[in-house]
This record gives C-alpha cells, sequence and structure tokens, in this order.
C-alpha cells in the first residue's frame, strides 16, 4: 500500500509545480501537440525538460498524453515530434491509440507505455490485450464499479498497474468518446478540442412544429439533461486501495494552480492518514470542507457502488460552486523590510481577512492553512494602495508572519 501514487493533472508549468509542492507524487501533463487538452497551457519540448528536472529532483514522475486518435494526416508530424523528445527522460506515455503505441515503441525503445481512458478498458480480457502489447498500467474506464476494478486486478499479472479517477468532472459520453462537440461546431473531443456542450441548456423542438420548444425538464432555469455531478472520492479511498488501485487520479489540466493545490492537498492529508494507520482509519469531515474550497459542481460517486442515476445528475444548472477567491501566490520575502512579495491573481482589499494556504514540505501547522489579515497593500515602490486590481502586479503585504515561498493565498467570498 506504500506504493500508491497521488496523481494530479499539470496544464501548464506552474501547475505541474505546484502540485509537487503541495503533495502530488507524479503528474500526467500533455505537449503542444497530440494531447486531448489542447485549450490547456502543455508544455513545450524546451518545458518538458525542465519539468522531468524538476521532477526528479523532488522525487516525483511525470508522464506524457499523447492520447488524441490520429488521423492519417496526423501519422508523419507525430513521427517528428516523438523524434524530438526521444530523449527527454520521460517516466511513461499515456496513449489511447494502437497505432500511436507502435510508434512511441518504435520511436523510444523502452518506454514505459500506460494505457488511456480513453482506450475504454472495462475488463480484464481487454487489459491483458493490451498488457501483451507492452503495456505497464492500464487506466480503468470511468465505467467501471469497484467490484469489476477488483476482478480485474485478480486477473492481470502482479507487476501491472491500475489508475482509475478519483475526482474531477465526469464525461456523459463513453468514457470522454463524445461527438457532440464535432458535430454541434466543428471541434473535435477526440483530438482535444472539446467545447463540452453536454454542459449546455437543451429544449426539446418537434420536427414539424419549428420555434415551438417544449422543456426536457421543467425548470424555468433551463435543462441540463447531459450535466453529470462531478467524480469525488476523497471518503472512500479505502475501498479503492482495497480494490487494488495504486494511482488515484485527479483531473483536471484545465483548472487553475489554485483548483490543483487544494484538492492534491486534501486527498494528501486523507491518503497519508489511512496508509500511516489502516486499521484505525477515520475520515475527517475537514478534509472534505477543505477540497469544497476549490470550484466545483456538487459531487457524486460516480459509477463505483453503482450505475448512475438521476441523484448523480444536475438537472438545474451547470454553474460551478466558488466559495474561495484565488487571490495570490507568495514569491518570498523581503530582507529589508521583512514584507512578503506577492503576485497578485484577483482583486483584495487592504483590511480584508483571508486564508495562507502553504507547500506540503513548508506547513508549519497541522492545519492546512491558517488565517492573516491584509494590514496594508504596498506596490513594488513601497506606494500604499487601497486594493490590488491589477492581475498579476507585484506587491508587498506586511504581515505577521512571513509565509513560505509558493503558499497560495486565498480569500472567502
Amino acid at each position: 500500500m506504500n506504493k500508491i501514487e497521488l496523481l494530479a493533472p499539470a496544464g501548464d508549468m506552474e501547475k505541474l509545480k505546484t502540485a509537487v509542492r503541495y503533495g502530488a507524487d507524479a503528474v500526467y501533463f500533455g505537449g503542444e501537440m497530440f494531447s486531448l487538452r489542447a485549450g490547456a497551457g502543455n508544455l513545450s519540448v524546451e518545458e518538458m525538460k525542465e519539468a522531468m528536472e524538476f521532477l526528479h529532483e523532488n522525487g516525483a514522475k511525470g508522464y506524457l498524453t499523447i492520447n488524441i486518435y490520429p488521423h492519417n494526416e496526423d501519422i508523419v508530424p507525430l513521427q517528428k515530434y516523438i523524434e524530438r523528445i526521444k530523449d527527454i527522460p520521460i517516466d511513461a506515455f499515456l496513449v489511447s491509440d494502437p497505432g500511436v503505441m507502435q510508434l512511441v515503441k518504435e520511436g523510444i525503445p523502452g518506454a514505459e507505455i500506460h494505457l488511456s481512458t480513453q482506450a475504454n478498458t472495462t475488463n480484464y480480457l481487454s487489459a491483458n490485450f493490451w498488457v501483451s502489447q507492452g503495456v505497464k498500467r492500464v487506466v480503468a474506464a470511468r465505467e467501471m464499479s469497484l467490484q469489476e476494478i477488483t476482478e480485474m486486478r485478480a486477473h492481470l499479472p502482479e507487476n501491472i498497474e491500475i489508475e482509475a479517477f478519483v475526482h474531477g468532472a465526469m464525461c456523459i459520453s463513453y468514457s470522454g468518446r463524445c461527438l457532440l462537440s464535432n458535430y454541434m461546431v466543428g471541434r473535435d473531443a477526440n483530438r482535444g478540442q472539446c467545447t463540452h456542450p453536454c454542459r449546455w441548456k437543451y429544449h426539446l423542438m418537434e420536427e414539424k412544429r419549428p420555434g415551438e420548444y417544449f422543456p426536457v425538464e421543467e425548470d424555468d432555469r433551463g435543462s441540463y439533461i447531459m450535466n453529470s455531478r462531478d467524480l469525488c472520492m476523497l471518503d472512500c479511498l479505502p475501498d479503492m486501495v482495497q480494490a487494488g488501485i495504486t494511482s488515484f487520479k485527479i483531473e483536471g489540466r484545465m483548472k487553475s494552480a489554485y483548483y490543483v493545490a487544494t484538492v492534491v492537498s486534501a486527498y494528501r492529508a486523507a491518503l497519508d492518514s489511512y496508509l500511516e494507520d489502516p486499521e484505525h482509519y477515520v475520515f475527517q469531515p475537514e478534509w472534505l470542507t477543505e477540497l469544497n474550497k476549490a470550484s466545483h459542481r456538487e459531487f457524486t460517486h460516480g459509477f463505483f457502488y453503482h450505475k448512475p442515476t438521476d441523484q448523480d445528475q444536475n438537472y438545474l444548472t451547470s454553474d460551478y460552486v466558488r466559495d474561495y477567491t484565488f487571490i495570490g501566490v507568495v514569491l518570498g520575502e523581503d530582507p529589508e523590510t521583512g514584507d512578503t512579495i506577492v503576485q497578485q491573481r484577483n482583486k483584495f482589499y487592504a483590511g480584508d481577512t483571508i486564508e495562507v494556504m502553504e507547500p506540503l514540505a513548508t506547513r508549519r501547522l497541522h492545519k492546512p492553512y491558517y488565517e492573516e489579515r491584509v494590514s496594508a497593500i504596498l506596490d513594488e515602490e513601497g506606494n500604499s494602495m487601497e486594493s490590488a486590481p491589477h492581475p498579476k502586479q507585484i506587491l508587498r503585504i506586511p504581515f505577521e508572519k512571513v509565509p513560505a515561498k509558493y503558499s497560495i493565498l486565498r480569500k472567502k467570498k
């Protein structure tokens, strides 16, 4: 059980480093091409070199997603891309298409291959087929129950790992194989450009009655017939361990660094508590309270215990719950004045009471955060300011105690 991995999303370099600083054992990231999250910042080839150096220096791993389903026109560019990255010490490659798998194996001999959830693996027979092709880890389809994963684990070689999502957005289509985005706006979900039409409002219109709309769900706020709640297994980690899952995956390469830090921190606390003493483990509600400080939809356990019902959908709204605002990142301390140097992210005011969330390695309190009052805000020239309105403005704040570098500052709305 001590080998259980907490795997976090890394949409760009800042999120990658944040994930590790707040407790992730490994991250997964996309390159500028061939990843199913084209809207994320993703990493250039040079950034990948920097990323892997940072990860390995901090005892963490990095996995590159090359999980698109390519068309013929993608093959030669993909071959050239693999040639460019072949010498970067990437720990594993997340792949879903057998042709891509072949190209990675040919271009990077010895590369470790992880089978992406996009491959729709829902049974041990399929899993063992992929193992015979050289796959070292299988990412279970989101549609599998814990009972099915337990059975799959029993039929796999001992050295083969199972990865499963524990947190994040749920796709209405089977393991993300959605055609709605492509059909409605011409942006291919399986080439990284999903517009999330499952979150849109819909009404029913009969063919011979154009312009006459019938609500699918009788509610004046709209109809969200495909709007799944977000997956959250924070309160069920022991069940996932017992099922044989060894990598707990958090969804969200499009999310903010604040989201990554908050979610990783909550899962790290719960997982460490369980691994330290499984027999006497008790779920602590404050972990969920902390998790809820990141933007989220209402939560569900997905398919893990039963087939989803109407209780796992939100028919009223597709909006996020956002009770806290990410207001800044601590860059360090001014050696002359002792002021905290902060890079602003969202507006806040002098006089605000805020929460300081410190990185895992430098956390001085048992709680994941502590409160501070913003007694004053100064710009780089030392001029006093009433508020901090400009994104990424560098500020100086005379806190009572200087937070650790890379601490995240947040404010309750």
